[in-house]
């Protein structure tokens, strides 16, 4: 199964060669699963010819806001709801997660509450899991349809299933600790509360339950579908 990877933002310069861009970070997190993958730099205005390039849909994380004002952003919605019409499957994560819900009638705004950064525990569907997260962006209102699956005290909206059509995650299963250690350093400092930082900075090493999202999002890519 290919898996077209749309990416909406970059990693920071300072950790790319080590860590590498965020679509490699996506090929990691599936990787063993019997997946292709294309990347389409989305951010860039390289968008793919259709929706059919591929059989499912990834869209990362990004720096940017998906309410701001960006010439790839409406486009890139336009892609999101025929993928949701044409019943393509779509997984999203951060602001793939974000973009996603706006596209289909949600809201997404800077949260009032501020960041959440690196270690974060969420009830998911009855189970908690854990996983790194770096946001101040949310989902504050759910398209119609939609179902909320995760949430803590922080994040009401942690992760969005619509049907069978999309399945998404406002944490970062892609992200472990030495990546969320590197952001501190890189885009953290001066710009997140430092006791913010210093608390992510404790549980760099903390179990995460990436592999048990990577699994999901295989199986949501995977899944027999009805028009």
């Amino acid at each position: 199964m290919k898996i077209g990877i749309l990416q909406t933002g970059h990693s920071p310069e300072d950790l790319r060669e080590e860590f590498g861009d965020y679509s490699d970070f996506f090929k990691g997190l599936l990787a063993g699963q019997d997946f292709t993958f294309e990347t389409f730099s989305v951010v860039d205005g390289k968008f793919p010819e259709s929706l059919n390039d591929a059989q499912g849909w990834l869209v990362t994380g990004s720096k940017h806001g998906a309410y701001e004002d960006h010439d790839w952003i409406p486009p890139l919605e336009d892609f999101i709801r025929a993928c949701v019409t044409e019943n393509v499957p779509m997984v999203g994560v951060c602001f793939g997660h974000q973009i996603i819900a706006q596209a289909l009638g949600g809201k997404v705004e800077k949260f009032a509450g501020g960041w959440a950064v690196g270690h974060q525990v969420y009830d998911y569907a009855g189970t908690e899991i854990a996983l790194n997260a770096w946001h101040q962006d949310q989902v504050t209102e759910l398209p119609p349809g939609a179902v909320t699956i995760a949430s803590n005290d922080f994040c009401a909206h942690a992760a969005i299933l619509y049907g069978d059509r999309a399945l998404t995650v406002q944490a970062h299963p892609e992200f472990d600790g030495m990546f969320i250690d590197g952001l501190i350093n890189t885009r953290g400092r001066g710009v997140v509360p430092d006791v913010l930082l210093d608390a992510a900075e404790e549980a760099l090493l903390a179990p995460t339950s990436s592999q048990t999202i990577a699994d999901q999002f295989a199986d949501f890519f995977r899944q027999e579908r009805t028009q």
